[in-house]
């Protein structure tokens, strides 16, 4: 659907500081698991040319990357866990930078949503014993959830640490900073959930137990690499992954806490008329971030309300930019957009994933 050009005062096209990052503009890339890793996950040739093409994004969220070989939870998801992981991000964050991007490496720990399959006959861990219903895709298929094992109370700061290590190994790479990934029901946002999180130690039960361990990580964190560099992103309430949540209480104390320790922003997974974004919206000094799932074709219009109206401070987008690398342009200029094809989300090769045309001229 063509619209009419943005005005050059348009609230989407001015920059925005979250920290340490200088973003250029409040059109942020929304993280999107594609599937396009080598099987180590190491980020490769397609991956460094993919995130190239979208560095006009305010600042790029990347996919979804685990920061230790028991967190993966898919196959060919990049990782931050050895030096050839390292180095494949030395090579996203250069073009990316070449090309006046800003790039933020989402770490990932899938917990219980992964197979064991995926992470050489390991076992997952959780904050729960409890295994996750439904299938998950593994080099052989679908198959059921692997049944987890609770982490054991003195394993939990060596799993800090481990995001941590992951933090220092991307941003010595060459990235702007770190997003932390607690939603969408992985490891952290499994802590977070009283539906899902049946621990009787002090990391289960009231709601501040339950934020500890997500606490905990984001300081280990921002310890290691600065708390400017280091975002969150939550999802109070969404049920993806088989996550159950009645006590949303949980969020406004773990958010007053997260802004003790200054981190860079907030990304709230959200609808914007959802009453949690505006009790976190208060809770929360710092730079806020929304997503909310916005559909292409009114999103440019409606995303630039909810920034006029202080709603947010950036908004991320996913699907607009995974089927635009030039978005920004397409939105400034209201040109038409590529629509995205969904068969080629997960997996494969440059279709679907570095060949969706640019604009001409």
């Amino acid at each position: 659907m063509t619209q009419k050009p943005l005005p050059s005062d348009s609230p989407l096209l001015q920059p925005v500081t979250a920290g340490a990052l200088q973003a250029k503009n409040r059109l942020w890339m929304a993280p999107l698991t594609r599937n396009r890793a080598d099987a180590d996950g190491t980020p490769n040739d397609l991956s460094v040319e993919y995130y190239r093409q979208r560095a006009e994004a305010g600042v790029i969220i990347s996919e979804g990357s685990q920061p230790s070989a028991v967190g993966q939870g898919y196959p060919n998801t990049a990782g931050a866990v050895t030096d050839a992981n390292e180095a494949g991000w030395t090579r996203v964050a250069e073009a990316v930078h070449a090309d006046g991007g800003l790039l933020v490496v989402q770490l990932m720990h899938a917990g219980r949503i992964s197979h064991t399959s995926t992470i050489a006959g390991e076992t997952p861990v959780s904050s729960t014993a409890t295994r996750a219903a439904g299938q998950i895709f593994t080099v052989d298929g679908q198959q059921d959830h692997t049944p987890p094992r609770a982490l054991a109370t003195d394993e939990l700061p060596g799993v800090a640490a481990e995001f941590a290590d992951a933090a220092r190994r991307v941003v010595r790479a060459g990235a702007d900073g770190v997003e932390l990934h607690a939603a969408n029901g992985y490891l952290l946002h499994q802590f977070l959930a009283d539906g899902v999180n049946d621990r009787t130690d002090s990391y289960g039960g009231t709601p501040e137990n339950r934020a500890r361990f997500v606490v905990e990580v984001a300081k280990a964190t921002a310890d290691a690499i600065g708390a400017d560099r280091v975002g969150i992103r939550l999802s109070p309430g969404h049920p993806f992954n088989d996550i159950t949540e009645d006590d949303l209480s949980v969020y406004e104390t773990l958010v007053a806490q997260l802004a003790e320790l200054g981190l860079a922003y907030v990304h709230l997974l959200a609808e914007a008329d959802d009453p949690i974004v505006g009790k976190l919206r208060a809770v929360w000094p710092g730079t806020f971030v929304l997503n909310t799932g916005f559909g292409v074709d009114d999103a440019r219009d409606e995303i630039a309300r909810l920034l006029s109206d202080g709603v947010a401070d950036a908004v991320a987008v996913g699907r607009p930019f995974l089927a635009n690398p030039d978005l920004v342009t397409r939105w400034t200029q209201g040109a038409d957009l590529n629509e995205p094809n969904q068969e080629t989300f997960y997996g494969g090769g440059a279709e679907g994933y570095t060949d969706y045309p640019r604009l001409a001229g």
